[in-house]
């Protein structure tokens, strides 16, 4: 990881966070065209480490082809046109295989699998930010509040796992994939997550148990995410995604934890908070089984 001059790694790391947080949330306040920069800022970014992870386990995913596969569904995002999503995946998937007939090199398979791999993980999961922010209905104006209680959800999590792992942890969680993380600190990154979406969940006036719930799926999936990636790089043999952020390493190592989590809760919000409609669907299912 980088250091900024004249700072130890840890002024480093809070230094970059900070401001990194700043320009996230501000992005998100204002919604939008600045919300749609921001996560293009990030794909970008991650996807060209995401190519550089795959390059040292010899596999060649092609970067332009995953660019122009996430500008495409950047654009659908933007302006929800949710009609053209299976259309989109379907033409880039093709894309992935007609870039390795015609141009790819070996290894065929790994590369087309690698290249929908990389805009599906590095592009279109983070673009459900833009579905999660847009979210609307006559309790809740916008889905601004549970954007923000998923960012300090992974926050906390994030927090919860360092501390307790660190003056608490015995039991190893993955020691293949990540020998540092223990059971004793995801349990701890839980307990912090669901304290922070149970008082924010007040707030916006949401059933406590649906906060309860929310705070488990943000925290059970943002460490998902983590170990993800970490076993994406660990098999590739890299230590750090990059090295552009000082202090943290990647982009992927500092958002690994929001890629699994957005678009879990965007479906989460989506489909009980923000409609009751899914609940009942869901009873009558089992009336009618029983």
């Amino acid at each position: 990881m980088t250091e900024i001059k004249g700072l130890n790694k840890n002024a480093t790391r809070m230094l970059t966070g900070f401001i990194l947080g700043t320009i996230a949330m501000s992005c998100i306040l204002y919604g939008g065209l600045a919300l749609l920069l921001l996560v293009l800022v990030f794909v970008f970014f991650a996807s060209k480490e995401y190519v550089k992870i795959l390059e040292n386990k010899g596999f060649y995913p092609s970067l332009k082809l995953i660019f122009l596969a996430e500008v495409f569904l950047a654009a659908i995002a933007y302006f929800q046109r949710f009609d053209l999503v299976a259309l989109a995946l379907t033409v880039c998937s093709i894309g992935a295989f007609m870039w390795v007939l015609f141009k790819g090199r070996q290894p065929y398979i790994a590369n087309v699998a690698t290249t929908i791999l990389g805009f599906v993980y590095a592009g279109w999961f983070p673009l459900h930010l833009l579905f999660l922010r847009d979210l609307s209905c006559p309790q809740f104006d916008s889905g601004l509040g549970f954007v923000v209680m998923l960012f300090i959800a992974v926050l906390l999590t994030d927090i919860g796992c360092y501390y307790a792992g660190r003056h608490l942890g015995k039991h190893k969680l993955a020691p293949v994939v990540s020998p540092n993380k223990t059971i004793e600190g995801s349990i701890g990154g839980a307990i912090c997550a669901v304290i922070g979406t149970l008082v924010i969940g007040t707030y916006l006036g949401l059933e406590w148990y649906m906060s309860l719930i929310y705070g488990l799926l943000c925290t059970i999936f943002a460490q998902i995410g983590d170990l993800s990636e970490s076993l994406i790089k660990r098999d590739a043999g890299v230590k750090d995604s990059g090295d552009t952020l000082p202090g943290h390493g990647g982009f992927l190592d500092r958002t690994d934890s929001f890629i699994f989590t957005i678009p879990v809760m965007y479906y989460f919000c989506k489909y009980f908070i923000f409609t009751d409609q899914t609940v009942i669907d869901i009873i009558n299912l089992f009336r009618g089984l029983f």
